[in-house]
Order: C-alpha cells, then sequence, then structure tokens
C-alpha cells in the first residue's frame, strides 16, 4: 500500500521546510554561528544547525512506516550520537580529535544491530569474501570515511545537502533494482528510508541553497555522512552482485575523491589533515570562474553522472561493468586533474605564469 510511504515522504519534507526557520532562530540563540573568514566563502555571520532540521524532519517520518525493529533501533541510536556530538560542534566548537572519537563511537554503537559489513563480493570473480573479524574494523572506517566526506565538501550553500540527496536517491533507486528488475531478496526500508532522507533534505535546501539563510554546519553535514554510509551498509554492500562492493564507492565518488584528494595534498605540504583549506573542487571551480551558484550546479551534476551510472552499474553484465567503471574512472580523473583537485592549481599557475615571464 503506497498511501503511508507517500504520506511519510510529505511529511519529511513539510517538517524540514517549516522547522527550518525556527531551527535558524535557536542557532543564533544558542550561539552556533559560523563567523566568516579568509577560507570561506560567506562575509556575514551565519546560523550553522542545519542538521537538527533535518534530523526532526527525518526520524519521525521514518517511524511512521518502518517497524521499530533492530535495523530501526541501530540506525536511531547512531544518528542520535552523531547529531548531538554536531549540535555540539556548532554551538560549542570540539578539536578535531574528540569529533573523531565521538563518530567512532557511533559508528561502533550501530554494529551490535547489525548494521555491519559482514561480506562483499569480489568483483572480478563473484566469489563471497567473509570478513570476520575485519567487519568491525571496516564497518567503523566506512562509517567515519563517508561521515568526513559529506562534512568535508560542505563549503558552499546547497552543496553538501544536495550531492547527500542526489546520493540518498541513487541508493534508493539502486535498492529498488536488484529487488524489483533483479528479483534479489531486501527489505523495503532500503528503498525508502533513503527516499525519506532525500525528502528531508530538499525540504531543507529551500533554506539553504545560494543564497543560504542558514547551513547545515557539523550536525547537518554528519548527520547525512552518516545516513548514508549506514543505508549503503545495509543494502548496497550486502547484495551478491558483482559490482555491490563498488556501487558506493561510485555514488559517493565525488566526496570520496575531494576528501582523497584533501588527506593527500596536506600530507605533500607536511600540513595537518584536520587543517582546512581552499582547495576543494568547489573552491577549484569558483577559481576558475564559475560563480556560487554555477560551481554548486555542475557538482550536481557530476553527481547526477555518477548516480545513472551507479544505476547502470547494477543491472548490466559484469564485462559491461567493467569497460564502464574504466572510462568512468578515466573521466573523472582527467577532469579532476584538469580542475585542479589532484593538484596545487595555484601553484601550478604560478610556475606556468613564471615560465612564460622567463620566456619573454
Amino acid at each position: 500500500m503506497l498511501f503511508y510511504p507517500i504520506m511519510s515522504l510529505l511529511a519529511a519534507f513539510a517538517v524540514a521546510l517549516l522547522i527550518t526557520p525556527w531551527v535558524r532562530k535557536k542557532a543564533f540563540d544558542w550561539g552556533a554561528v559560523d563567523h566568516p573568514d579568509q577560507r570561506k566563502v560567506h562575509s556575514k555571520l551565519m546560523p550553522r544547525l542545519g542538521g537538527l532540521a533535518v534530523y526532526l524532519a527525518f526520524v519521525p517520518a521514518m517511524l511512521m512506516v518502518q517497524p521499530f525493529n533492530k535495523f530501526t533501533a541501530g540506525l536511531l541510536v547512531g544518528i542520535t550520537i552523531i547529531i548531538l556530538l554536531g549540535i555540539a560542534d556548532d554551538i560549542k566548537g570540539i578539536s578535531p580529535w574528540v569529533k573523531l572519537s565521538g563518530q567512532i563511537v557511533a559508528a561502533a554503537a550501530v554494529i551490535p544491530f547489525g548494521i555491519k559489513v559482514d561480506f562483499f563480493t569480489n568483483p572480478f570473480n563473484g566469489d563471497i569474501i567473509n570478513l570476520g573479524i575485519w567487519a568491525v574494523p571496516v564497518t567503523i572506517f566506512w562509517l567515519i570515511a563517508v561521515t568526513n566526506a559529506i562534512n568535508l565538501i560542505d563549503g558552499l550553500d546547497g552543496l553538501a545537502a544536495g550531492v547527500s540527496g542526489i546520493a540518498a536517491l541513487t541508493m534508493a533507486a539502486v535498492a529498488w533494482t536488484q529487488f524489483s528488475v533483479l528479483g534479489l531478496a531486501g527489505q523495503s526500508e532500503s528503498i525508502l528510508l533513503p527516499l525519506i532522507l532525500a525528502a528531508s533534505i530538499l525540504g531543507f535546501l529551500k533554506h539553504n541553497y545560494h543564497p543560504a539563510t542558514i547551513f547545515l554546519g557539523d550536525s547537518g553535514s554528519m548527520l547525512l555522512g552518516f545516513s548514508l554510509g549506514a543505508f549503503s551498509v545495509v543494502s548496497l554492500t550486502k547484495s551478491f552482485t558483482a559490482v555491490s562492493v563498488i556501487l558506493p564507492l561510485v555514488i559517493l565518488g565525488i566526496p570520496l575523491l575531494d576528501t582523497i584528494c584533501a588527506i593527500l595534498r596536506r600530507y605533500q605540504k607536511h600540513k595537518p589533515i584536520f587543517q582546512p583549506d581552499r582547495e576543494h573542487l568547489h573552491h577549484q571551480l569558483m577559481a576558475l570562474g564559475f560563480t556560487h551558484a554555477q560551481a554548486v550546479l555542475v557538482i550536481y551534476g557530476i553527481s547526477l553522472v555518477m548516480g545513472v551510472s551507479a544505476v547502470v552499474l547494477n543491472i548490466i553484465s559484469t564485462d559491461q561493468a567493467a569497460v564502464l567503471l574504466l572510462m568512468l574512472s578515466a573521466l573523472v580523473l582527467i577532469g579532476a586533474n584538469k580542475i585542479g583537485v589532484l593538484g596545487n592549481r595555484a601553484a601550478k599557475e604560478t610556475a606556468i605564469n613564471k615560465k612564460a615571464q622567463e620566456r619573454s
């Protein structure tokens, strides 16, 4: 029966849309504000407690249609720890290591409820690889990686929320093809919960898209990242299809690639991994002359391409999937290099200008 699922989606959207102004007011009251500096693109004081609005929209809508089973309880425990951690950071500010410790606690808390990667399918030969004792560290690593990947791309109005919404819709589409088109066994939660999260994000985006009146804050970016990581663990990685282990990497490819590049970039420069900079994908696009809104739309477009690719990968043969993956990887790496994400674009341009001056 579609009545209750549709009502849950409408409720999630409406609650996020209507409650965000209240959350914005509370952000100012509680001191959860973002001060402008030379690294950021905004020039005025901004409230940053948007994750609370998404949480208050998502959780009741989820409980409307989702039986309170082991998975629901685990997800609720995990995202509640994450949202409390994010709210504390938005209001008071906490050190990166304290934040990381809290993320580890949240990730470890969901494992007893069955939210873990027990196995994955070898994409080269289709064999099932059981992780055994490695299931716990692999799950914790994955959840933390996705959580921080979404957190790191939250640098422009509507960027992290929009990319997360596209990822959630893609996960729902992939789950639907696995359970309906391919006839694989599964649960409706793998389809419905990402859709509810996407509806919550859409309601919030009305206030977060450029020019934003409220930011996601760490409460929001970590909530979205953790939720997407949990969804992928429960549905995508537990499929027996050969490309199942690849699908989350494709769906979340843009934030994950940006995060890997940021870590390598800071390591090469002997800077702390947690030290922010202005060389992320969105910064590089704006350096190329794109406006704030245009840079966001470009990344939306790339995320959509990755999402469609993930759906296609799920329904084509293994050999066809391998060819598509090679093409997609090549295009992403070439594009990232052209934009400057794989290296210091500013340094490259300085070197080019210096050589040109020497020649003249």
